[in-house]
């Protein structure tokens, strides 16, 4: 496995996605050159209910991966998201360890180590934890404070958690592959990372990832992640209701909500939607259109709206989000997304579609390829930051005063000390 290749795999509960890339750090590109997404089996609103279908339904979409990319991916960072997420918001306080009051990235490291000493039951972990601000003695809205002067160093961070027993499961499926897991992400922070603007996080806004089983938000707050949840409910409701409604199976429900996006944008008044091109097994050629979205789709997005509304109210930001909302996952081409949540929410709303990858990119440019895209994103700045650790190398050394040097010469073989 080359060095500078960075895979992901969403293990979602309608598809599973794996994606592999190349960085480029001369010219800051990140390049995809594998992908595969396969029909998802043994996962049911993003938790693991069948770990020998799971792993087989894995599998297949690695393998086809590694065909088209060329590579055989060994570790990957993975996607987790579903109702077993919480976030909370932890402070962490500690004493500048240099007497000259010069903060170093270990009083970082501790300070954000003390932000995590919280009260957590075991059948929960830790899967993330972003400092959202930085205090020094009293000076708050500070981004990075190494090198700055100060006696006491505080951070607030935003802490998202997961089951411990679908972490598990999901481990499992990948040490059965031989394959190392170098990450979970949590999928909203994933997806923001493909589809928000650094502005748009600055001034306030909200992630809404609609997958199949299941709707995961991030609201971002002056540029930070601040506030994380899952809502279980889902794009393949959507589907139900019209299988229900249609009297149809669940696939023919499927295709005709796929060919009712694809092709009518809400605006176009035609009274009946010839289905005979779907060529459905069911003998239904055609349907009102009004029936279908009105009647069915319509009631279905203002619940899953009131749903993300009540969220935001509970999470106490609803008065910081100027830039509103960005829909993406596998749900929000939807007709009547857009219209739907404007008049629920009463914030501006957009789709969100992956960017700042090139590639194979004609297929993952799609909103429900945004989890996918972004686990390569947060893959590339995460290791990045890994490799600058031996950047120090030259200050170190340079440093190296004969006054200090048993301090020195301890922090020089920390450096070294994973």
């Amino acid at each position: 496995m080359a060095d500078n290749l960075i895979c992901g795999i969403d293990i979602g509960s309608s598809k599973i996605a794996t994606v592999a890339g190349m960085d480029s750090p001369e010219i800051d590109e990140l390049k995809i050159i594998g992908f595969n997404t396969t029909v998802a089996k043994g996962v049911r609103r993003g938790l693991v209910v069948d770990i020998k279908e799971a792993t087989e339904a894995v599998e297949d979409s690695v393998e086809k991966a590694e065909r088209m990319a060329g590579h055989k991916i060994n570790k990957a960072f993975v996607a987790v998201g579903g109702p077993h997420i919480s976030s909370l918001n932890s402070h962490g306080i500690v004493a500048v360890s240099n007497p000259q009051g010069e903060i170093n990235e270990e009083d970082v490291a501790r300070v954000i180590e003390a932000a995590k000493a919280i009260s957590l039951s075991s059948t929960r972990r830790i899967i993330e934890v972003i400092p959202r601000d930085y205090i020094v003695d009293g000076q708050s809205g500070i981004k990075n404070p190494v090198g700055m002067s100060g006696v006491r160093l505080e951070v607030e961070t935003h802490i998202i958690t997961a089951s411990t027993t679908n972490l598990k499961n999901q481990e499992r499926i990948l040490s059965d592959l031989g394959i190392e897991n170098q990450g979970f992400v949590f999928s909203g922070l994933a997806s923001a990372e493909a589809v928000l603007t650094d502005t748009e996080k600055e001034l306030g806004i909200i992630l809404v990832d609609i997958g199949g089983g299941k709707i995961d938000l991030s609201i971002y707050v002056d540029g930070a992640l601040s506030y994380s949840s899952s809502i279980p409910i889902g794009a393949r409701h959507i589907s139900n209701d019209i299988a229900v409604g249609l009297r149809v199976s669940l696939n023919s429900a499927e295709k005709i909500k796929i060919f009712l996006s694809k092709n009518f944008d809400g605006k176009k008044k035609t009274p009946q939607i010839n289905l005979k091109e779907l060529d459905l097994p069911e003998d239904i050629t055609e349907v009102s259109l009004k029936t279908l979205v009105d009647g069915i789709i319509a009631p279905r997005l203002e619940e899953i709206f009131k749903l993300i509304f009540e969220e935001i109210e509970k999470s106490g930001f609803g008065q910081q989000i100027p830039s509103g909302l960005v829909i993406t996952g596998g749900g929000a081409l939807t007709i009547g997304m857009l219209e739907t949540g404007k008049r629920v929410v009463g914030l501006p709303i957009r789709i969100g579609f992956p960017e700042k990858v090139s590639g194979l990119v004609d297929e993952i440019i799609d909103p429900q390829y945004s989890t996918t895209v972004g686990l390569l994103l947060y893959g590339k700045n995460n290791i990045s930051i890994d490799k600058d650790s031996f950047k120090n190398f030259g200050k170190i050394l340079k440093d190296f005063k004969l006054g200090n040097s048993i301090g020195n010469l301890k922090n020089f073989f920390k450096q070294f000390i994973p």
